[in-house]
């Protein structure tokens, strides 16, 4: 019986101490004191990068530039034009402007078209191509209709180019508008001319009989 009573003294001994030691050890990790010690980087190669800033000097190169040119025949990404009139709209052979687009029309593309249009186009010039956008109604200049005598006889690659380079008020769409995508705006513009100068005689015949009935 002693040495039981001896064994749960110990016990009882053990525990007091274990769970004072774990109180000391809470209370001093709570403390919240600020450290002067910088903070441990095992990698530290984030934060100081070895790296030239543009236009900066080296020692490295010869002439003493950091900046190189890139070897000859280098083609950035995305520039590389290997059909040039698709990227100009103008004819290599003649030097002039195309005077149809060179990517085909399908109903596809002029789906296509139709949505490139009316997300870049339709906010100033309307659905309809006639001038009547939402920032028109808003007070913005009013832009020429698309179903002008004057319009209707640009070329396509006018229409293009116009798109590319911006004329006037209207800003250039190069940076936001792929060519190939300018290309199928203008086809599905050319249709929006179409629709609204349509004449009976342009009507299959069972259509046209029965306007005519």
């Amino acid at each position: 019986m002693t040495n039981w009573n001896s064994h749960k003294r110990g016990i009882h001994r053990f525990s007091t101490i274990f769970v004072f030691l774990t109180a000391a050890i809470l209370l001093l990790g709570c403390q919240g004191r600020p450290s002067d010690n910088p903070p441990i980087h095992l990698n530290p190669n984030m934060d100081h990068q070895p790296k030239y800033r543009p236009q900066s000097s080296s020692p490295f190169f010869a002439d003493g530039a950091a900046m190189r040119s890139p070897v000859e025949g280098t083609i950035a990404y995305g520039e590389l034009h290997d059909d040039d009139p698709i990227y100009t709209g103008v004819d290599p052979q003649t030097g002039d402007t195309l005077r149809h687009s060179p990517v085909p029309v399908t109903m596809e593309n002029l789906e296509y078209g139709r949505e490139r249009f009316n997300i870049y186009c339709a906010v100033c010039h309307g659905q309809a191509g006639d001038g009547s956008g939402l920032v028109v109604r808003r007070g913005y200049i009013v832009p020429p209709s698309f179903h002008t005598d004057q319009i209707r006889e640009y070329r396509d690659g006018t229409i293009f180019r116009i798109i590319t380079e911006g004329i006037r008020n209207m800003p250039a769409y190069a940076d936001q508008i792929p060519p190939e995508d300018r290309w199928m705006i203008v086809n599905y513009l050319r249709a929006l001319q179409r629709s609204q100068a349509t004449g009976i005689e342009d009507l299959p015949e069972d259509i046209r009989a029965q306007l005519e009935e």
